[in-house]
Parts: C-alpha cells; sequence; structure tokens
C-alpha cells in the first residue's frame, strides 16, 4: 500500500515534527528524522507500509516465551497488598 504525501511544515519547538498532508486531506505526522534528507515545505513523498509476517511471528513467539517465563514464578491467586 502506497500513500502520496505533501511535506505542509514543521512543527514543534525543534521543528522536528513534519506535518504530511495526503491527496484526500488527512494530515499525519512524523518525525523529521523519518524523512529523506533535505526534504523541504512542498515536496510530495510517497510513503509505503506492509505486514511483515515474519517478524509478527516472530514477536509472538518471543511473548509467548515470556509469558510462559513469568508464569512459572507466578502463584496465582489474589494479590495482597
Amino acid at each position: 500500500m502506497s500513500v502520496r504525501l505533501s511535506l505542509d511544515r514543521f512543527e514543534g519547538k525543534g521543528k522536528e515534527i513534519a506535518v504530511l498532508v495526503s491527496d484526500d486531506g488527512n494530515t499525519l505526522n512524523l518525525p523529521k528524522s523519518f524523512l529523506p534528507a533535505g526534504t523541504q515545505p512542498g515536496d510530495v513523498l510517497t510513503l509505503s507500509l506492509e505486514r511483515d509476517a515474519l517478524a509478527t511471528r516472530q514477536v509472538a513467539e518471543e511473548t509467548k516465551r515470556v509469558q510462559e517465563k513469568l508464569s512459572e514464578r507466578d502463584p496465582g491467586g489474589d494479590i495482597k497488598l
């Protein structure tokens, strides 16, 4: 999926937030550091997003390992304050 965005302006104390506007008028704020070097207001950018199925599985597996490790130490029951 790709979206065309126009860099409208920079905001924030140090002008570190890029305000991007899509063709349909929606705005997206990103850190200026995410933009290609030299990008200036008025430039048109293309943003592409894709789902990373492998990374998603890896995160799910790691989360499951952490939960299992934590459950080994959890006696269960109510928390006593």
